[in-house]
């Protein structure tokens, strides 16, 4: 009987599948952590669990993020804070009028965020930061400001066309949030069960942020606006 025969292994390709396999390990352990964080919270959330969600080992994970704080704010910048680069630059380069850059900011700010699994993030701050006084911090410093300031710009170039009527800018930005942390709030808490006993229809979050987009609109608007606006 000839011997079995075992294939060569081929040596320039297990080095690139390995490496490629490093390579996403962060990744994977962002996404992990995410799922959990939303499930479960912060503090009930245990390294131990990301690490086996993703596949990898405890110390896998701390060699990539130093303790859990680390993962979370990697896990914002990943999901939320990563995208206000290209939101200014969309908004920079916007043709319509400042109604409808409202309205665009709205959508996509559900699309991208309230629509997804990311949207979770900002119940658990919401929840724990008291508690855990550095993802509170995390989360001003990654999502507030940087939010803020994109609506106040988009506001302001309203009032600056004379779209918009004069504004108070620092009480504004909320008439426009908080429709947002509202919809988050549902959808992570009431909306799982709202309408499944037959006491009523579900919310629709588009349809509620498209609402409420008009409803707010008609609070903004100029009254009286120039026959022609200024270019931005």
């Amino acid at each position: 009987m000839s011997p079995s025969h075992t294939p060569p292994v081929d040596t320039d390709e297990a080095p690139i599948k390995r490496e490629r396999r490093k390579d996403a390990r962060p990744g994977e352990l962002m996404d992990a952590a995410l799922s959990l964080f939303v499930e479960k919270g912060f503090a009930a959330t245990r390294v131990e669990e990301v690490a086996q969600r993703a596949g990898v080992s405890k110390g896998t994970l701390f060699l990539y993020f130093p303790s859990k704080v680390d993962l979370f704010k990697a896990v914002v910048r990943e999901n939320i804070a990563g995208r206000f680069a290209e939101w200014n630059t969309a908004f920079d380069t916007f043709q319509g009028s400042t109604s409808d850059m409202v309205r665009y900011c709205m959508q996509q700010w559900w699309e991208r965020i309230g629509a997804t699994q990311a949207s979770g993030i900002t119940k658990l701050v919401m929840s724990e930061s008291s508690q855990f006084p550095e993802i509170a911090e995390c989360y001003r410093q990654e999502v507030i400001e940087p939010g803020n300031a994109l609506i106040r710009k988009i506001l302001q170039r309203g009032i600056t066309r004379g779209e918009f009527r004069p504004l108070n800018l620092d009480y504004t930005i909320y008439s426009i949030i908080a429709p947002m942390i509202f919809v988050i709030m549902w959808k992570h808490s009431m909306g799982p069960c709202c309408g499944l006993s037959g006491s009523g229809p579900a919310l629709d979050p588009e349809t509620f942020v498209s609402n409420q987009a008009d409803v707010l609109l008609r609070g903004l608007e100029n009254p009286s606006p120039p026959h022609s606006s200024p270019t931005p």
